[in-house]
């Protein structure tokens, strides 16, 4: 099964429930630090992108803070949803579905790119491109946020029968008990310094790493994030 086919299905049958409702905690800290101090007045001329934005449950966050704020998505029911979490919010965004390592807009666009557990399902190529289109079309000076799962994950060490695309990527959770066990589709992990190296070899300076520990199934799983920032040069 496809990304696409998966996020289809699964946007379709459960709706709102696919995914959570309210913002990720490490890219609301990544807003805070960034962009928060911004005057309201001038926040509609600062643009922020976010690629694989689901059902809109971080970008209307963005939105409501008066940024001038873009969403992609590969599932047409992810972006139907999404527009009505904006109206919820009486908020609105630039919405598109589209692939994420064809980004469809200038170079030197966006003020901030940022990517919440998205960027992942897809292998190392594919990533490559897209960490290339973000460099793309960011600004000079322009931010990257990723929130993106690490190789000392429980789910990455044990993988059970789970086939490898690359030394990087799962071809998808089949470990019962795993968090995520049943997403078929690719499933990529990296250590923090690997993902250092792939953004600066884009160009992009690593400003900002840190790990975020997640436990599940009441402790018996652990799950590490890398949340990285780079800055372009």
């Amino acid at each position: 099964m496809t990304v696409k086919e998966f996020y289809e299905d699964s946007y379709g049958s459960l709706g709102f429930k696919a995914q959570r409702k309210y913002p990720n905690e490490e890219l609301c800290r990544f807003m805070g630090r960034n962009f928060f101090d911004y005057p309201i007045k001038g926040r509609s001329d600062i643009k922020i992108l976010e690629t694989g934005c689901g059902s809109g449950a971080n970008l209307w966050m963005i939105a409501k803070e008066g940024f001038d704020t873009y969403g992609i998505d590969l599932s047409e029911n992810a972006i139907r949803l999404c527009k009505s979490m904006l109206d919820n919010y009486n908020t609105t965004a630039t919405l598109s579905v589209a692939d994420m390592t064809e980004l469809d807009f200038v170079d030197d666009h966006f003020d901030a790119i940022v990517d919440v557990f998205s960027s992942n399902c897809m292998g190392r190529a594919q990533h490559g491109k897209y960490l290339s289109e973000v460099h793309r079309t960011l600004k000079p000076g322009g931010r990257f946020f990723s929130y993106f799962p690490s190789k000392n994950s429980d789910m990455f060490k044990y993988p059970g029968n789970a086939e490898f695309i690359d030394t990087d990527t799962l071809l998808s959770i089949t470990r019962e008990g795993s968090p995520f066990f049943g997403q078929n589709y690719p499933f990529r992990f990296l250590y923090p310094s690997e993902y250092r190296n792939e953004i600066s070899k884009i160009g992009l300076h690593p400003e900002y790493i840190e790990i975020v520990y997640k436990s599940y199934r009441q402790r018996r799983e652990l799950m590490e994030f890398v949340v990285i920032e780079g800055v372009k040069k």
